[in-house]
């Protein structure tokens, strides 16, 4: 039984409370690690159950958790300082003071509730009494030099590893496809399978030009890719099918086009919610991090061939920032989306699809329109500028057909080797996998079954892995089928003839986007005001320039409306709604100027072009009523209403016939109209005109 241990500053009110032991490691790895700290901080009940304490109470749920300014909370800490509050704690015990608080705002906050409360505090040598000058000072001074201490530890790691980035030596956790040699330098995997599915990421991409297509056809096929991952405590290569955000962050990590990055993504303390924490901040470019070394290891792909794939992804993506920028190849009819800047305003031109399928393609610069501008800056049908520039591609491609026939051949031949390839090294790392377990198996003695059917499980695993890539492989190589003479003959035949294939109904739009794309910067566009001729200039790849003129197509909206039609709108877009005027145009027969019946947004498009305010729903009016209205206000048939309106002693307006009719309230509270529809409501008899015939006999009693 260890020996009790006597303390004035200890006495029967603090003994009456609990005794409270503090733990906290400040990571995950140190809790897995640096055990004998723990057995340290565990040993702490000891010393309060020795000042007399019997009711301890251990607080371990804060171990591997920071400390630090923007660090997650500690539910621990805040539930140790609310028991103090509360008068339940006599006795804190803790290591040393930077277990207990890395910030003088905790630090300082837990001293003041301990003074107040009058809770000890205790490490490993002493016992400090909040409520005496002394002990506030000691600790005082204590978590002073703790704080300041730490904060130089942190300030020379941090320089060491600074310095030893800036001479690329820096190596935390290597993307998948490298290693650190013997040597220390970076080298490419020396596993061939893992060399193979990394070039055939780059390689696929530069095929579809977007990620998830990328993504989607390495999960179509069942292909895996190696991940780094943690295996018992270590982190190694694992083989799994990849997820489309590893292949996103795999094709922008700079490291795989040779350059060496440090501070890519920094930690930011913010405020949030009343409080300060950390989070990663967003990736930079590479120029901009602390440490980049253009050249440094070796590379899986060229740092030309890296910034251009950087630039197809920014163009793939649909947050349009400030340089509008097109999105990835999609199928739409429009052959030039994301090349067109307009040459007034030099912002990009997007593309709407118009007409009855909703392919008609028309390009328009928004310009200032946004910002309260009345009108697109430039706007024009794609129909006739695509057709044009096809021709301006062809002058340029067609000679080139027969070398473009002969890399479609190998093209098809090689992707049919990358991924026979691929399953192939699969297979012969399963079949080294599969004898090792074997192995394990064959050496485990038959008796003890408990680890023998274990082993065996896993062999007869890798058995089936096995079976199963060896069926795939075999499928595949029956599926493939050699290129006869003949069918080389025709494929050379249509490269000679490459305008007839572009022109082809088989021809897709985004195959034609991609060469277009291939060949082709950017094309300037311009109008002449007062000549309506479009100016074009083409910025070739290879830095040539071409211009060529065409006058403003009319495109989907160049049909224009009768004056019959727009005089129409006109009138009745002051009162009435789209959907109003829709009807009255559809009553009487009228088409839009292509030929299609009227709706409420052909209407709207209608009022926007002429510049008329306007409204979908007619806007209620109680001093105009329409005849429905009247007859309700009333309350009579609206055939006594025709009647009084044939008549003429009821006065109403029609703005075009088919129109609502307009009657002013007033004229229905005045005579004739007032006397004629009380007469009505007494006798039943709507009485006109005439003397007398208020006498007439009705013809039924």
């Amino acid at each position: 039984m260890k020996q009790r241990i006597a303390n004035h500053k200890v006495k029967s009110q603090h003994l009456a409370r609990r005794a409270v032991v503090y733990l906290r490691q400040s990571s995950e790895r140190q809790v897995r690690n640096n055990l004998e700290s723990q057995r340290l901080q565990y040993g702490l009940e000891h010393r309060a159950r020795a000042f007399g304490w019997r009711e301890v109470d251990i607080f371990d749920n804060d171990l591997g958790s920071s400390a630090s300014v923007g660090s997650a909370p500690r539910q621990d800490f805040e539930r140790l300082v609310s028991k103090v509050a509360m008068g339940e704690v006599g006795l804190i015990l803790a290591r040393e003071a930077s277990r207990l608080s890395r910030s003088d705002k905790d630090w300082c906050h837990l001293l003041e509730v301990c003074r107040v409360f009058d809770t000890l505090i205790a490490d490993t040598e002493q016992v400090y009494d909040l409520n005496l000058m002394d002990d506030q000072l000691v600790l005082g001074i204590k978590g002073t030099m703790s704080v300041m201490e730490l904060n130089i530890l942190r300030l020379r790691l941090q320089q060491g590893m600074l310095e030893k980035a800036r001479r690329g030596e820096l190596h935390r956790l290597l993307p998948p496809g490298y290693v650190v040699d013997v040597d220390g330098n970076v080298v490419k995997d020396p596993d061939k399978r893992v060399q193979q599915a990394i070039s055939m990421v780059f390689g696929k991409f530069r095929e579809t030009w977007s990620i998830r297509q990328t993504f989607m056809w390495f999960d179509g096929e069942g292909i895996e890719l190696p991940v780094n991952k943690s295996v018992r405590g270590r982190m190694g290569i694992v083989w799994q099918r990849p997820t489309h955000a590893f292949i996103s962050d795999m094709l922008h990590n700079p490291y795989y086009a040779g350059a060496y990055v440090y501070g890519r993504r920094p930690v930011e303390t913010k405020l949030k919610d009343g409080r300060l924490v950390k989070r990663q901040g967003t990736h930079r470019r590479p120029e901009d991090c602390q440490v980049f070394i253009r050249v440094h290891h070796e590379c899986y792909i060229r740092w030309e061939r890296y910034e251009e794939n950087l630039k197809v992804m920014h163009n793939n993506s649909r947050r349009w920032q400030a340089d509008e920028t097109v999105t990835s190849v999609r199928k739409g009819q429009g052959l030039l989306v994301g090349l067109l800047r307009c040459g007034r305003c030099g912002r990009r031109l997007h593309v709407r699809y118009w007409g009855k399928k909703g392919t008609s393609a028309r390009y328009l610069c928004k310009g200032e329109y946004e910002s309260g501008a009345n009108r697109y800056c430039l706007g024009f049908g794609g129909g006739a500028v695509d057709r044009r520039l096809s021709e301006k591609v062809l002058d340029v491609l067609s000679p080139l057909g027969v070398q473009a026939g002969l890399a479609a051949q190998e093209i098809r031949r090689a992707e049919d080797d990358e991924k026979r390839e691929a399953l192939r090294l699969q297979l012969q790392q399963l079949e080294y996998e599969t004898q090792r377990a074997f192995e394990q198996y064959n050496e485990v003695d038959p008796r003890n079954r408990l680890v023998a059917d274990e082993l065996e499980r896993r062999w007869n695993n890798k058995l089936e892995e096995r079976s199963r890539l060896v069926s795939a492989l075999a499928e595949m190589d029956a599926r493939v089928r050699t290129v006869t003479d003949e069918e080389a003959q025709q494929i050379q035949a249509l490269a000679e003839n490459f305008e007839h294939v572009w022109h082809s109904d088989r021809c897709a739009p985004d195959i034609k986007k991609k060469i277009i794309r291939t060949v082709i910067e950017e094309v300037i566009v311009n109008l002449g005001e007062s000549t309506n001729i479009l100016t074009f200039v083409i910025h070739w790849k290879g830095g040539t320039h071409t211009q060529f003129e065409l006058e403003k197509p009319k495109g989907p909206m160049g049909q224009k409306n009768s004056d019959e039609n727009l005089d129409i709108v006109r009138k009745m877009s002051a009162r009435y709604g789209d959907k109003d005027i829709a009807y009255v145009l559809s009553k009487l027969g009228r088409k839009t100027g292509k030929g299609n019946r009227w709706t409420q947004e052909r209407v709207a498009a209608a009022r926007h072009r002429l510049s008329l305010p306007g409204r979908k729903h007619t806007l209620p009016d109680p001093e105009v009523l329409n005849m429905n209205q009247t007859a309700e206000y009333c309350d009579v048939s609206t055939g006594t209403i025709k009647k009084l309106v044939a008549r003429g002693i009821l006065p109403k307006e029609q703005i075009v016939p088919w129109a609502p009719w307009e009657i002013q309230r007033r004229d229905l509270d005045t005579d004739p109209v007032f006397s004629i529809i009380k007469h009505l409501r007494a006798t039943g008899k709507l009485v006109l005109e005439g003397p007398g015939l208020e006498k007439q006999i009705g013809l039924f009693q």
